[in-house]
């Protein structure tokens, strides 16, 4: 196994894509191989370098819409249809998010974004929210991002216009195994959303969870999904098991599975950002070894309704294994 991998790098390098075929056989590997493993965080590193360089892209986001969401995703401790003790609130004001997003900025964040709940914003809300994009674009100098949900050509075009560069809207898991996830909307909403964002000119930014009893060939399925959309910004999320929805008694990934799933995404999207999202934390003491297995982007700070990361301990993380960190835009 280790000298097909090695060929697969090798191709990639020069030009190939991987297979998926050969995709499923990688990510079945025994994660307890551990000479395997490191072929392929070798082989993963050598892409990410040649197709991607040595930069770091940090990005944060901010909850400014929390709770009572109308949709039933089952990992999501906003459903309305979990009890899970959150904070609910309202659209907050300009000057709390102008607050947070200097803050982000002054800490090296690079990119900024907001995340509403519920399946899409929409009449007032909507044009509050283009109003404090306008606003945040003249006073700060982050590139700005939102994460607001079901979308629009029309909301699409608007959101550029005020100001937002990215919209980051994931697909989750495979076509197949959407369903089993949420019931409220389907998987061809988001495509549609992801494909109106592109056609109003706007980058995206495309992951999804894994670990929420999908098999190893449903991530797979998610990668090649995502690279068929063309997306170069792919943040991973792990699953952090929320008390009170249907997946808090899921089991957390190991540590070299996570890493193992990352470092794929890296042959199979060879020139984009993997980005660290929600939940690396189950990583623990591993998580440098991502930087040396393909991972070049790290979403930064506390999450949606979880704690995140030490912006400052990140930074240095980053810094010892010989990356850059982008200096903004």
């Amino acid at each position: 196994m280790k000298e097909i991998i090695s060929k697969i790098a090798e191709r990639i390098l020069n030009g190939g894509q991987i297979y998926y075929d050969e995709a499923v056989e990688i990510i079945n590997i025994d994660e307890k191989d551990i000479e395997t493993l490191d072929v392929l965080f070798k082989g993963a590193n050598s892409i990410r370098e040649k197709f991607a360089g040595r930069k770091v892209d940090l990005c944060t986001i901010m909850n400014v819409k929390s709770g009572r969401c109308s949709e039933n995703c089952k990992f999501c401790a906003q459903s309305i249809y979990y009890n899970t003790g959150i904070m609910e609130y309202g659209l907050l004001d300009y000057d709390a998010i102008l607050k947070r997003a200097k803050e982000m900025e002054q800490v090296g964040a690079h990119r900024f974004s907001l995340v509403t709940s519920g399946k899409g914003i929409k009449g007032k809300d909507f044009e509050k929210i283009l109003d404090i994009y306008r606003r945040l674009s003249k006073d700060t100098n982050l590139k700005l991002c939102a994460s607001l949900g079901i979308i629009s050509y029309e909301q699409a075009l608007k959101l550029k216009e005020a100001g937002v560069s990215m919209y980051h809207h994931n697909i989750e898991t495979s076509r197949e195994y959407y369903k089993k996830v949420c019931t409220t909307h389907s998987y061809e909403e988001r495509i549609e959303s992801i494909k109106n964002a592109m056609k109003a000119g706007l980058k995206i930014c495309c992951g999804g969870i894994i670990g929420m009893g999908e098999s190893r060939e449903d991530r797979v399925k998610m990668a090649f999904e995502i690279r068929n959309l063309g997306i170069k910004s792919v943040p991973i999320n792990v699953l952090n098991p929320i008390k009170g929805t249907p997946l808090e008694n899921r089991k957390i990934l190991s540590p070299f599975e996570i890493l193992k799933t990352m470092a794929l995404y890296r042959y199979i999207i060879p020139d984009s950002y993997i980005r660290y999202a929600g939940g690396r934390m189950a990583l623990k003491n591993r998580q440098n070894m991502g930087f040396r297995a393909g991972v070049n982007a790290a979403l930064v700070g506390d999450y949606l309704t979880t704690i995140g990361s030490n912006i400052e301990q990140d930074k240095k993380m980053i810094i010892q294994e010989g990356l850059d960190i982008e200096k903004g835009y």
